[in-house]
């Protein structure tokens, strides 16, 4: 069975394609390792909850709890949700690949 793997990438301020483009040699290098990719480009959200940072955060945090291993993406360090994903991993053990 693959392990799963999560992708932490700073998002803010970028389109989908934006985010899609940056992550796909990432997500090719992963699949060819072995790894299933979990997806974490989510579908929109509900009016209210599309303008709360931490909504985003939670759908991230929940995925990580679905991984083996969350890679982080170059710039990790300088997205505030990046930063609170990683100390997760810390916190519980999650493995950590980083860029």
């Amino acid at each position: 069975m693959p392990r799963k793997v999560m992708i932490s990438q700073p998002m803010r301020g970028k389109t989908e394609q934006q985010i899609r483009a940056e992550r796909s040699e990432v997500v090719k290098t992963l699949t060819e390792q072995g790894f299933e990719v979990i997806d974490t480009i989510f579908a929109k959200s509900p009016d209210e909850a599309s303008r709360i940072p931490v909504f985003w955060l939670a759908q991230g945090i929940d995925k990580i709890a679905h991984a083996d291993c969350v890679y982080f993406m170059d710039g990790w360090q300088d997205a505030r949700g990046c930063r609170i994903e990683h100390q997760i991993c810390i916190d519980y053990g999650v493995n950590i690949i980083r860029d």
